[in-house]
């Protein structure tokens, strides 16, 4: 199984927590972070990333259902 991994370019302050805490899925470019591919493998670090991402601008979908971050 595999989620979709997004994030909003217009919230990302690029503080790199993503890249740091799941560097085999998310990377720094240039003024943003970006997935490293659109569809993830179901992975814990994901959403530890999504939770800790200090400007919210990370979204793991599961099919239509968010899963990422968690409330």
């Amino acid at each position: 199984m595999t989620w979709k991994a997004a994030i909003d370019g217009q919230q990302c302050m690029a503080s790199g927590m993503c890249a740091g805490i799941a560097p085999d899925l998310f990377v720094l470019d240039g003024p943003h972070a970006r997935p490293l591919q659109e569809e993830i493998p179901e992975d814990e670090a994901a959403l530890d990333a999504a939770d800790s991402c200090p400007a919210m601008a990370i979204l793991i979908r599961d099919g239509e259902k968010v899963v990422g971050p968690r409330p």
